[in-house]
């Protein structure tokens, strides 16, 4: 087909988090520029956390986002813990990481089942994939129900826990309660494994991505609430060192700052996890991958959904093991006071990793506040494939390339800023 002059546009595209635009520029048969315009006002979290206690970023940044608020919490923890000196005692740190494991498989199902499938299956949206595969979104809605409910017995509720606290919990959960959803976990277990095999089935485009990877690792287990941060390029480093690696800067099209490791595009994400951190899969959810075809590594985008759900398999699976280890903590939180300092947390979100720094006065009162998450690290990673999918798709009618970018979006499930619909492809073709 000729490249004439023409524009496309998506009034608006709601399976991904957040307000955005897309513009892109071809040149003949070239991919000038793809630009992921964030649009949305700026939040201004970072600001308004500056006056408040030590105490308080916990609660406050989990209304960052809906989808992953203990992500938010728990960076923040770290960051503050490390600042103030605090080493959470096991169990506390057990139940933390199981709280996390809740939102990982309720998040990834939401991804998965109500956000990515209708791609691949060419539904425009889960109702009406619900319509022909009833019992798949059945499967993803139990997935996510299972993960609600360890959010809400150890959080306090589903969405932005109100249990959480620097140094630990303000009540932790009996033995009985929490096997009590183990069995609900169990059931889900089932669905997860259906799941992986179901998404592993799927056309994929072939293309595979050379950005270097960035993600948490942590010996012994597969890293979720805490970790050494590490590149595919062989770099590891702490959380105190993260802004000596990875800088944000501005550009002229979005309201989000865009990162750059060491002045490379990077990724984050299930990828980088999966890629960096294969050899700490449970056994469980590494045979799991090798049936469905994954391998040690995965650099393809479009089979994220695969990487997803195998994360899926492993959360159960961690969350099944540290429920049947539990024992109920002899106290709910660590005793911690006021520290002047400056403290680094990393966690990671099921997006990525998001990383915390505060900075705090003697009484205790943040002076400063920097929020990092995945998203903004992602964003050139995501115009990348952009870029490349366009280019190589340039005879595909406007309707259909519209939909390849909008799928070649959500392969990363972006978190614009929490909240519903992604808007307005502008494609310009000279």
């Amino acid at each position: 087909m000729s490249h004439r002059s023409r524009q496309l546009r998506v009034s608006s595209l709601a399976r991904v988090e957040g307000e955005g635009a897309l513009r892109v520029v071809v040149e003949g048969d070239r991919v000038e520029r793809a630009e992921l315009n964030i649009y949305e006002p700026p939040r201004f979290f970072e600001a308004f956390l500056r006056g408040r206690g030590y105490t308080e970023p916990p609660d406050i940044t989990a209304r960052i986002c809906g989808i992953c608020p203990v992500a938010y919490q728990t960076s923040a923890c770290n960051a503050l813990e490390q600042l103030c000196g605090i080493e959470l005692d096991a169990p506390l740190a057990d139940l933390r990481r199981l709280l996390y494991c809740g939102e990982w498989i309720s998040s990834h199902a939401l991804h998965i089942h109500l956000l990515h499938i209708p791609d691949f299956l060419g539904y425009p949206d889960a109702i009406t994939l619900a319509a022909d595969h009833r019992e798949l979104v059945e499967h993803g809605l139990a997935l996510k129900k299972a993960g609600n409910s360890l959010l809400e017995l150890i959080g306090g509720r589903p969405i932005h826990p109100i249990n959480v606290r620097v140094g630990g919990f303000y009540s932790v959960p009996t033995r009985a309660q929490l096997h009590t959803v183990a069995e609900q976990l169990r059931r889900a277990e089932e669905y997860a494994i259906e799941t992986a095999h179901f998404v592993a089935g799927f056309d994929f485009p072939d293309l595979e991505f050379e950005n270097e990877l960035l993600a948490a690792t942590t010996p012994g287990c597969y890293a979720i609430e805490n970790g050494t941060i590490r590149t595919s390029g062989g770099l590891s480093f702490p959380a105190s060192d993260f802004g000596a690696h990875v800088v944000e800067e501005q550009v002229p099209y979005s309201t989000a700052l865009h990162a750059q490791l060491d002045g490379k595009r990077y990724l984050t994400g299930p990828l980088a996890r999966y890629s960096l951190n294969y050899q700490q899969l449970s056994p469980l959810a590494r045979e799991v991958a090798a049936a469905v075809g994954l391998g040690a590594e995965c650099r393809n985008p479009f089979r994220s959904i695969v990487v997803r759900a195998i994360e899926v398999v492993y959360a159960i699976d961690e969350a099944l093991r540290l429920i049947d280890a539990y024992t109920p903590p002899e106290r709910a939180a660590v005793p911690n006071a006021a520290h002047a300092g400056v403290g680094h947390g990393v966690s990671e979100a099921p997006r990525g990793l998001l990383y915390h720094r505060y900075e705090a006065d003697d009484s205790g009162t943040i002076r400063a506040a920097t929020i990092i998450p995945p998203t903004s690290q992602n964003q050139s990673a995501i115009e990348d494939d952009l870029r490349r999918v366009v280019g190589g798709n340039l005879e595909l009618d406007d309707a259909a390339l519209t939909r390849l970018c909008e799928q070649t979006i959500r392969n990363h499930d972006p978190c614009i800023s929490c909240s519903a619909h992604f808007l307005e492809l502008d494609m310009v073709r000279r």
